[in-house]
């Protein structure tokens, strides 16, 4: 069954999917039932259709899917934009700010983003990296060092005015 249907499946979901990956996922997630429904499949060309309905019934649950995650995306972003607030001549700032992050080894933005971004001491970080807690406070200190320096040949200098704010302290 599988080896008749596939290539109709296939192309049954491709048209429907806005992506190749997401086909893939509605095919596979198709078989799956039917190999747990297997005492359920009709034979000879009923079978196909049955398939056919099955996969109907898994794109209508990716579609509603896709449609609560974009729904969540736009009120994270909106939420985002709420607690955060830049200032209003931080944009150009701010944009140089990412582009010299983005220069830095992986090892040192890993470092410095689990400091800013998720609020890790040195300890959490040496757990989280395999480290000893020294080598975190060295490569953390050659980290930030390094990252000032780029900062400083961009002509990027740090006014506290210009930083992300929270919009409401309490929202935090």
């Amino acid at each position: 069954m599988y080896r008749e249907t596939y290539g109709r499946l296939t192309a049954y979901a491709a048209r429907r999917c806005d992506s190749p990956q997401d086909a893939a996922d509605v095919v596979a997630e198709t078989f799956a039932i039917a190999w747990r429904r297997m005492g359920e499949v009709p034979d000879g060309e009923q079978a196909t259709l049955w398939l056919y309905g099955v996969a109907r019934k898994v794109l209508a649950n990716h579609y509603r899917g896709e449609v609560r995650r974009q729904a969540l995306s736009v009120q994270l972003d909106a939420e985002l934009a709420d607690v955060y607030q830049a200032a209003p001549d931080s944009g150009v700032e701010l944009t140089a700010i990412k582009q010299v992050f983005l220069t830095l080894p992986h090892a040192d933005r890993e470092l410095l983003s689990l400091v800013a971004w998720e609020g890790l001491d040195r300890e959490q970080i040496a757990t989280v990296l395999g480290l000893s807690r020294n080598a975190v406070r060295i490569r953390l200190h050659r980290a930030r060092r390094r990252f000032a320096r780029a900062l400083a040949e961009a002509d990027v200098r740090f006014r506290p005015e210009s930083r992300l704010i929270p919009a409401e302290e309490g929202q935090l």
